[in-house]
């Protein structure tokens, strides 16, 4: 039996409810071939309220130490630094450098039951938004600088090495898929605004690059403005879009918004040596504790998470683990009988997590893993 020893961090808000459902479901998966080791680690708003403490060195060292990180949602509004401004993005912000999380990927796609804000989705929404995770905008967090309260400025970081490592990324991510679901062609996206830019050219630059030593898989280049129409207009056009990481973090929300929103929104990040998965959606303080929140988005989450343990350690008991969990949740969605109230439905948290735990039991019965009906 392979043991996986996964950090947790359940977060603030809803963060624990929903990650407590996950949980369940993962335990649901595991077998005489697979198992998990869950370690629970207080890192959020509520815990710097507490204690002080935004990022503890021991919470990193943990994280380290784990096969992989499962993050739950984290941040209150009310809870804030001296300047006014959250704790929540010192805490991700720290984890991505302190991992060397450079990928961030968020899946988009349309399930069955469904109802995009489209009135035409034409042959369907299944693409991935690549966002690079390290550098762009994000690198002057902490950074940039102000004069004398009347100005203020942050610096554009584009690196040949962060941008070569996330353009292989998303065509190495691209070999792995079915392609568009227009015509069924792998291609990756090259978005930016490389026309005004000149860090957004070199990113273009390098993009082109690596490109050319994986002609196997198409690619194209679109300007953020147009690709955030193009994306509405005809969603079946995309495959694998890669991204500097502002970019990334406003179009994979609005992405979110044409397949059920971010209560379906799973994400991960991932590096060389570390990976950290956690949903798109934030802590929601206003649903905490009344059990109403989605928990699909932490749930398939944690597939993402259980797939890259199956690939990184070459176990097929987790990639078929996790191919079982997505089956799940498209079959609960698809019934339409347990669903959160975003989604249309009357279901709890806790009765949406029974649900796909009760979808897994049906597989086992049936045999059957790898598509819900």
């Amino acid at each position: 039996m392979k043991r996986f020893n996964i950090a947790v961090l359940p977060g603030d808000g809803i963060g624990p409810e929903v990650m407590r459902a996950s949980l369940a479901v993962l335990r649901a998966v595991e077998s005489a071939d697979l198992a998990f080791s869950f370690s629970e680690y207080p890192v959020g708003a509520t815990h710097f309220r507490d204690t002080g403490e935004i990022l503890p060195q021991r919470v990193v060292d943990e994280c380290k130490r784990a096969d992989a990180v499962f993050l739950s949602a984290i941040g209150l509004p009310d809870v804030r630094l001296a300047d006014g401004t959250e704790v929540q993005p010192q805490i991700i912000v720290g984890l991505r450098k302190e991992l060397d999380i450079y990928a961030a990927i968020r899946p988009i796609k349309l399930y069955p039951g469904v109802k995009s804000l489209l009135a035409d989705v034409g042959k369907g929404i299944n693409f991935v938004i690549v966002r690079e995770n390290t550098e762009g905008l994000f690198a002057s967090f902490n950074g940039g600088g102000s004069v004398k309260n009347e100005v203020a400025t942050d610096t554009m970081v584009i690196t040949r090495k962060g941008t070569e490592r996330i353009a292989r990324f998303a065509f190495a991510l691209a070999r792995e898929r079915s392609g568009r679901p227009l015509d069924g062609r792998r291609v990756v996206t090259c978005v930016d605004k490389a026309n005004v830019f000149r860090s957004l050219a070199f990113f273009r630059k390098v993009f082109d690059e690596v490109a050319g030593a994986n002609q196997d898989i198409a690619s194209e280049h679109a300007l953020v403005d147009a690709l955030s129409l193009h994306m509405v207009q005809n969603p079946s056009a995309f495959d694998v879009l890669v991204t500097e990481n502002m970019f990334g973090d406003i179009l994979s929300d609005l992405a979110a918004g044409l397949v059920g929103g971010l209560g379906l929104g799973p994400s991960a990040e991932i590096g060389d040596d570390h990976a950290l998965f956690q949903p798109s959606h934030g802590s929601a303080p206003q649903l905490a504790g009344k059990n109403i929140a989605n928990p699909m988005a932490t749930i398939l989450s944690g597939a993402m998470m259980v797939k890259w343990l199956g690939e990184r350690h070459h176990h097929a008991a987790a990639s078929l683990a996790a191919r079982r969990i997505d089956a799940a949740v498209a079959w609960v969605i698809a019934e339409q009988k347990h669903l959160t109230p975003d989604l249309g439905g009357t279901s709890g948290t806790d009765a949406v997590a029974d649900a796909v735990v009760a979808a897994l039991a049906r597989q086992n019965k049936m045999n059957m893993y790898e598509a819900a009906p």
